[in-house]
């Protein structure tokens, strides 16, 4: 069986670390979605905009080489507790297939055909989109449903402290997106040096920041190159 991408994301992240982790964890991060040349027929989205939210069916970056393993140690969780793949949402699986619901935003006719512009994404800058699906709300939902470590009992909010000269480089969306994802913990869970310093690409920046105590502090962002 082949599988061929229908089209390619776009967003502020160019890279994997800083990237919320499940989809709707930042419902500010905007990304693009531009289809591939043989799918920009208008027809293929009639009807689309009468949905609020969509899945989409994705690939994660290449593995290269390295072959999956029945079991994982999800980084969230501290890094020593092995779980087994199919419980967890770890990209080393025996088939590299990514399941996110977003909000749809828009559907614009541009010069690169169809373009859906949508928030919540926790697909890097460029993934491969292999499918886009409605969203059911009566049959895709079940909030009272058990999740084990992946519970919100399970995640710790941090508050995200960004100086004057920092939140000066973004429009407010950005701003916005740039405090949801510091506010979930970029690190590894079995990362807790308070001075340690870390760092992500975000927006055409290079974003610093520490976590001392309940808190993300941002020290530097420095320019790398334009955002997409």
């Amino acid at each position: 069986m082949e599988l061929a991408p229908i089209a390619h994301i776009y967003n502020d992240f160019p890279t994997k670390f800083g990237l919320p982790r499940q989809g709707g964890m930042s419902e500010h991060l905007l990304s693009r979605i531009v289809m591939e040349p043989g799918y920009r027929n208008p027809e293929a989205f009639r009807g689309i905009e009468e949905f609020e939210y969509l899945w989409l069916i994705w690939l994660f970056e290449p593995m290269g080489k390295r072959s999956w393993s029945p079991t994982v140690r999800p980084p969230k969780l501290g890094g020593n507790k092995r779980m087994g793949v199919f419980a967890t949402r770890s990209p080393n699986r025996p088939n590299p297939l990514g399941l996110t619901r977003v909000r749809l935003l828009s559907l614009d006719q541009t010069a690169e055909g169809p373009v859906l512009t949508v928030a919540g994404a926790d697909l890097m800058s460029g993934t491969e989109i292999l499918d886009i699906k409605p969203y059911l709300p009566f049959a895709d939902s079940a909030p009272e449903a058990a999740s084990g470590a992946y519970g919100p009992s399970h995640q710790t909010l941090l508050d995200a402290e960004i100086p004057e000269h920092v939140a000066a480089l973004f429009g407010e969306d950005r701003l916005a997106a740039l405090r949801e994802a510091l506010s979930y913990d970029p690190r590894p869970g079995y990362q807790d040096d308070g001075e340690r310093e870390y760092g992500f690409l975000y927006a055409g920046y290079d974003v610093r920041f520490k976590v001392r105590g309940d808190k993300a502090v941002v020290t530097d962002a420095v320019k790398t190159q334009a955002p997409e």
